[in-house]
Parts: C-alpha cells; sequence; structure tokens
C-alpha cells in the first residue's frame, strides 16, 4: 500500500518548521516593534476551517504570554453583512493556507479601513490575501496536495508562536520553539495501535484540552470527521464536566491532550471523573496517566508540546482512515480549496 500524501506531508512539518522559523524571524521582529509602539489593547483574528484552529491556539498563547486579548471576527461581518469595522491602531492577523478565499479577504480589507495594520499567516505568498496586506508571514510548508491539511496547520501555529515569542520576549517559549522541530521528528515511531483500534472501533467521540490543547482538540475533531467520517465533537476538559458529560457511557471514547502546564492537574481529576463513569480515555501527554496513554517527547514547554502531539495525532487517524477503507488524501464531498462568502 503506498504512503498517502497526508502521512507524507504531515512527516514533513519538522523541516517545514525549522525553515520558517529560520526565515520569518525578520517578520517576527518587525511585528515585536509593531506592538511596542502601538500596545494595541485587543488583536483581532479571521480564518477558517483548520486555520481558524491555528488562530484559537494563538488566542490562548498569546493571552497567557501576553496579557493581550485576542477576538475572532466572523468574516461574514464584513462579506455577506457589509459592516465596517472600529479597528483604530488594531492589529489584525488573517490566517489561511491558500489566501483565496473572498469572505476572509474581504474581512481583511475592511480591518484595514477600519485603520487596523494587517498582517497575513500564510502559504501561498502571492495571494490576493498576502498581496493586500500590510504584513505577510510565510508558512513555508511547500505545496500541500492532500485536502486534509497537516504541515500547512503546524507551521501556522509555529509561526503565531513565534509571534507570540518575538512580542513577549519570552526566553522559555523561545527555547521550546527552537526545539520544536526535534521533538516533531522524535514522535515519529511512536507505537499507537491502541488508541487507532479505539477510533477504529467508535462510532462517535469526544476530544478535549484546555488552553492552547483545546485548539489542538479542535483540529483532532474536524480530522476525524473530514478524513475518518468519524464523528467527533471537541471540547474544553472544563465544558466537557457541564451538559456534554451526560453523553459519556461506558466505553465512550475521549481523545484528551493533557500537557505538563498550569492545567494539569485539573485535567487529571476530570479525566478521572470520566473513567469512573466507564469512559475509554487515550491521552497524549509527555506524562504517564491512566488510560491508553500514548507519550509524548516535549518541547521542553506545555503551551507548545500540544502540537507535537498533534504530529502523531495525524498520523493516528490516518491509519484508521485507511483501515476503514477511505482515502485520507480525497475525502468525499471535499475540495481542498474552499472559497466561501
Amino acid at each position: 500500500m503506498s504512503q498517502s500524501l497526508m502521512l507524507m506531508e504531515a512527516g514533513q512539518s519538522p523541516e517545514v518548521v525549522a525553515t520558517l522559523l529560520d526565515k520569518e524571524k525578520p517578520a517576527f521582529d518587525e511585528i515585536a516593534k509593531l506592538f511596542s509602539a502601538a500596545a494595541p489593547s485587543v488583536v483581532t483574528t479571521a480564518a477558517r476551517g483548520s486555520s481558524d484552529h491555528a488562530a484559537t491556539f494563538f488566542k490562548y498563547l498569546f493571552e497567557i504570554s501576553c496579557g493581550v486579548p485576542v477576538a475572532s471576527i466572523g468574516p461574514s461581518i464584513a462579506s455577506i453583512y457589509g459592516s465596517s469595522l472600529h479597528l483604530k491602531n488594531g492589529v489584525h492577523f488573517t490566517v489561511s493556507q491558500s489566501g483565496a478565499s473572498p469572505d476572509i479577504v474581504a474581512l481583511q480589507d475592511a480591518a484595514k479601513r477600519g485603520g487596523a495594520t494587517t498582517i497575513a499567516v500564510v502559504n501561498v505568498t502571492d495571494s490576493p490575501l498576502a498581496k493586500q496586506a500590510d504584513i505577510v508571514i510565510g508558512l513555508n510548508a511547500g505545496p500541500e496536495k492532500s485536502v486534509a491539511a497537516t504541515k500547512s496547520f503546524i507551521a501556522s501555529v509555529a509561526a503565531l508562536s513565534g509571534v507570540t515569542a518575538a512580542i513577549s520576549g519570552s526566553r522559555a517559549l523561545a527555547s521550546a520553539l527552537a526545539g520544536l522541530p526535534t521533538a516533531l521528528e522524535a514522535t515519529s515511531g511512536i507505537d499507537t495501535r491502541e488508541v487507532e483500534d479505539v477510533l477504529f472501533s467508535a462510532t462517535s467521540l469526544y476530544t478535549t484540552g484546555r488552553g492552547p490543547a483545546f485548539a489542538i482538540a479542535l483540529e483532532a475533531a474536524l480530522k476525524a470527521k473530514e478524513t475518518a467520517g468519524l464523528h467527533a465533537e471537541a471540547f474544553s476538559l472544563a465544558e466537557l464536566m457541564h451538559g456534554p458529560m451526560r453523553l459519556v457511557q461506558p466505553g465512550f471514547p475521549i481523545v484528551a491532550f493533557l500537557p505538563d502546564d498550569a492545567a494539569l492537574n485539573n485535567n487529571v481529576q476530570a479525566l478521572e471523573r470520566l473513567q469512573k463513569l466507564g469512559a475509554t480515555t487515550a491521552p497524549f501527554s509527555t506524562t504517564p496517566l491512566a488510560g491508553i496513554n500514548t507519550r509524548m517527547p516535549s518541547t521542553g514547554n506545555g503551551l507548545i508540546d500540544p502540537l507535537v502531539s498533534l504530529l502523531c495525532y495525524y498520523r493516528v487517524i490516518e491509519q484508521v482512515t485507511r483501515r476503514k477503507g477511505f482515502d485520507p488524501d480525497k475525502p468525499a464531498n471535499l475540495l481542498k480549496v474552499t472559497e466561501t462568502m
């Protein structure tokens, strides 16, 4: 059986991230100077699909590291509803693999007309989005042919994390990013057969995490749906303790991204409660945990580590998809570039 494009492209992530962090450092420094001068009280983002999950990762990481709120603006505010935005001295990030969808281009234009400096985080650097942005961060991911975004998502998160490290001046974040390519590479060969079996047998599941890990849970749920045709819902582990817990029955699968960060103890207690209800828990973590625990290499920083777990998860869901007889590169009903309004 030949290797899928999804698996091959996911495997390129360590090299892509290393290249990105090196080549885009001048852009990170430029943005840090912009923030130092403008001191925006809020940052805005716009994205769709996997790119929106990257923006969610950025939201948590930036708010934790810099203390500045990050708000997502729905692209339809500009593209459908035609509303103006009041973003004087603001900074607006748009995240996109293709940079081609009319709605995010329209929202970026509205943000610029509203007074914001616009930053495009984009793989196709001659796209309409990139051409209209004030500052461009190229993902340096190369062509991504599989419909399922993998390396471009990981690159998007790495780029936004690079921005955060530059603005915050955090040595811990900078060190973790420097070690990210090595940690990603170290996921190769990890035995994931047990968690693959759980997902292959599942009819529905939850994915979960908190902070930046919640963004990874969102991405994991999307990949389960779009590649394996498997119904999955993502919740913050705190939210899962409310209404969603009603559906947890014996054997119900829960894939959890539990990095060693400030939320770990609370997360472990929540997972133990779910296990007592009979849930089959499959945590991805650098620390030993109960359940079907897939142990992960670390960057040395729990805020960045969920991204390492995601690369391992991409391999898991790719295998589950093939076992189900589906083509992970060509999911039913989907196209690589989705142009929405």
